[in-house]
């Protein structure tokens, strides 16, 4: 069976990943394909209890580097225990955050080396690597009020304050920008449907027959 397709969704709290990526799932496996829907931290046993840790509110003396170790072992066990099986067995994958966030949060949001936070994203992931990154821009004032309008409880990151989501938005704009051949940098302001055929649109394009009905993920 052929190589599956990794597709990731990036962007900043409130930016949409999560919508995105069920749109996106659902839409693929209405034409047959056999997709994998997961996200990160977490997507395996391990890894959601790694996420329950390292996004937990109340562990406000977590040290960066410790964030950083803990978010790559989650990483680790969802790349080996889920998503590199589901590749080989030629599964489309679609995973909410990847590699890029611990680049954009850990290096540029926390301030940590980014030539260390790559290599600690190698070591978690191996040869594992995204074939498309979806990065949602969405202006730092919606994405606040976004999350704002949702509730309920947040995790340290959203409690971690704007200066950090600024630094973020920023890190996100360069590692698009440094990975053009497989990054797509989408609007996220309008309507949910209305990015998600832009998404879709792009892809068909990407991958001419992405959106054919068939059990198996045709590649250019």
């Amino acid at each position: 069976m052929s190589k599956g397709l990794f597709i990731v969704f990036e962007g900043v709290d409130g930016s949409g990943t999560t919508t995105q990526a069920k749109i996106l799932a659902t839409a693929l496996e209405e034409r047959g394909r056999a997709v994998v829907l997961t996200r990160e931290p977490g997507g395996t046993p391990v890894a959601e209890q790694i996420r329950q840790l390292v996004l937990n509110p109340a562990l406000r003396d977590m040290k960066y580097r410790t964030e950083l170790l803990l978010f790559a072992a989650s990483r680790a066990q969802h790349v080996e225990e889920l998503i590199a099986p589901s590749l080989a067995a030629g599964k489309v994958v679609i995973c909410d955050r990847f590699t890029a966030s611990t680049l954009a949060y850990q290096a540029y949001g926390r301030g940590l080396d980014a030539d260390i936070a790559e290599r600690v994203n190698n070591l978690a992931v191996g040869s594992c690597k995204p074939d498309l990154t979806i990065f949602l821009s969405l202006p730092l004032e919606e994405a606040l009020r976004r999350r704002q309008s949702r509730g309920g409880v947040t995790d340290r990151l959203e409690d971690a304050g704007e200066m950090l989501q600024a630094s973020v938005a920023k890190g996100y704009e360069k590692i698009a920008r440094s990975q053009p051949e497989v990054s797509m940098v989408v609007d996220a302001r309008p309507e949910p449907g209305e990015i998600a055929n832009r998404i879709q649109q792009s892809l068909s394009e990407r991958w001419p027959g992405l959106y054919k009905a068939s059990n198996t993920e045709e590649r250019e």
